[in-house]
């Protein structure tokens, strides 16, 4: 008679012995939910913007002809825009890309705004202004017209923004003025963070730099 077949005794091995200790599940989930905390912290963030220059306090006219200036964008990072209603050759497009900035930072109009300035003052009425928001589908939220004498104009941009802005002149029937097609990065204390030209590349590296200026100003806080 064949002696009787010992039963097989199935030992665990290491594997399901860590799975099902109760230790081991309490440190995975303390780990699990303290990497990303730590990842983070540990993140380092890329390097602050420069401060170019400060923009010096102003108060100029909107296009529903109130006074609308620096104390209106105080805690506001702001994209300040030139331009002139009746210009034909580069305004268009520059509007035109205010526009697409204008839809793309629609989730933080608390904290941001657009400003275009005319280099035109003495056809740019608000008048003409309202209507080339209107236009323009301007959010009155985000986006304001604002006009002053010329000399005022002038002086803001040329020592304040720092760009070019020259005479009235007309050749073959047609006016113009010369004037800078930059963007102006300004932050919540109207320090100039940065210039940018209308190129996809350089549109989408001031989105970036807008959205860390609005962070680090309400991480700071």
């Amino acid at each position: 008679m064949e002696a009787a077949m010992q039963p097989h005794v199935r030992r665990s091995n290491f594997i399901e012995k860590l799975v099902s200790s109760k230790l081991f599940w309490v440190l995975a989930v303390i780990f699990l939910f303290s990497y990303p905390i730590v990842k983070s912290v540990k993140r380092q963030l890329p390097v602050e913007l420069p401060v170019l220059s400060k923009v010096p306090d102003f108060t100029f006219t909107d296009e529903n002809g109130k006074p609308f200036g620096s104390q209106n964008l105080k805690g506001k990072v702001y994209i300040a825009n030139f331009v002139f209603t009746s210009c034909q050759t580069v305004c268009p497009n520059l509007l035109g890309k205010i526009q697409t900035v204008q839809h793309r930072i629609r989730g933080v109009i608390d904290r941001a705004a657009i400003i275009t300035f005319t280099v035109d003052p003495e056809n740019d009425t608000p008048e003409v202004l309202y209507s080339k928001a209107r236009e323009m589908k301007a959010n009155p939220n985000v986006w304001r017209f604002l006009t002053a004498p010329l000399s005022d104009t002038k002086k803001l941009l040329i020592e304040g923004f720092k760009v070019p802005v020259g005479d009235k002149v007309i050749a073959e029937n047609v006016m113009d003025v010369a004037h800078s097609n930059k963007l102006v990065l300004v932050d919540q204390e109207g320090q100039i963070r940065g210039y940018y030209s209308t190129e996809k590349d350089d549109l989408n590296k001031m989105m970036i730099d807008i959205g860390l200026t609005i962070n680090r100003k309400k991480d700071s806080n």
